[in-house]
């Protein structure tokens, strides 16, 4: 903590996924559109040449004023009930072809004859919040206002469900479509390595024809297998006690002069830009955006970047 109050602190303003993160530190600009076909493309390693969208499976929780969104993933979702549940709705809405329902891994993804408007940002970003914000608006939301209507008629009281509520279990009432578009051709455009088991991120990176590997557990490891920077994402079961020893990595490399500087994002929307000649801040004991935290925001990692 003493060290990261030497860095350069701000706080991301909003939520914004990961990759546009990345890519406005990189000096790369986001891709518009397509965002669940680049992830299924870092999940099965294949470029897919239809149009889609993601379909997360929510829970919106009711309150007295508004909905609450609240993303299920492999933690809160068994693979068989998505398999059940995906199975369901592509015999209750897609018989005719005019829609498709698919789970690939624990991902699911939509795709419909005739596209439509989609939300930008996944469930996993606006996990907390309320979804009405972050939804399509104007005349072209249409087609998702009904297909969402469709699907959570379709889910009422569906047998996963029914199972789950009488467990105590949320169920899942919606499925969050975002990210809808076609994947970008495959063109050569210079990025640093990838350290990540990040679909999307998998999937961008290799729309651009740039170098990936998983996650190796370590910084060593990464500095290793580069020469002129990477980027590295900690996933997110690698555990809190994980990331002082990574901090302690990152610190050493950057008074060796492994490293000449040093960006790193939190979970919390803290990033922190580091540089060798920091360390003679020594004055800098305090920094709000750490302090207002009591200690807790360095426990809450998404990312590194160097």
């Amino acid at each position: 903590m003493r060290w990261l109050r030497q860095a350069d602190l701000t706080r991301v303003d909003g939520p914004q996924e990961l990759l546009t993160c990345l890519l406005a530190i990189l000096g790369k600009p986001p891709p518009h559109e397509g965002l669940a076909a680049l992830r299924l493309w870092g999940q099965t390693g294949d470029r897919p040449a239809a149009w889609m969208a993601a379909a997360d499976p929510v829970y919106l929780e009711p309150r007295r004023d508004d909905l609450v969104l609240h993303a299920l993933d492999h933690a809160h979702l068994g693979a068989g009930e998505l398999r059940d549940l995906f199975d369901h709705l592509q015999t209750v809405l897609g018989p005719d072809g005019s829609s498709g329902f698919a789970r690939v891994g624990y991902r699911g993804y939509l795709n419909v004859a005739e596209p439509i408007a989609t939300a930008e940002l996944s469930a996993a970003t606006i996990d907390g919040r309320s979804p009405d914000s972050y939804l399509p608006a104007g005349i072209n939301a249409a087609g998702q206002r009904k297909i969402l209507s469709e699907i959570e008629m379709a889910l009422h009281e569906q047998v996963v469900n029914v199972a789950r509520e009488a467990a105590g279990r949320v169920p899942v009432n919606s499925l969050w479509i975002w990210g809808g578009g076609t994947a970008p051709l495959q063109v050569a455009d210079p990025h640093p390595p990838l350290f990540s088991d990040d679909a999307l991120l998998l999937g961008y990176w290799s729309s651009k024809t740039a170098h990936t590997e998983s996650w190796p557990g370590t910084i060593a490891a990464c500095l290793a297998a580069s020469v002129a920077g990477f980027v590295a994402v900690v996933p997110d079961d690698a555990g809190d006690a994980s990331l002082p020893e990574l901090l302690r990595e990152l610190k050493s490399a950057l008074r060796s002069g492994r490293l000449s500087k040093l960006t790193l994002l939190f979970r919390d929307g803290v990033r922190a830009d580091v540089r060798r000649a920091y360390a003679l801040r020594v004055w800098r004991r305090h920094n709000t955006l750490l302090d207002a935290e009591s200690g807790d925001s360095d426990s809450r990692q998404n990312g590194v970047m160097a």
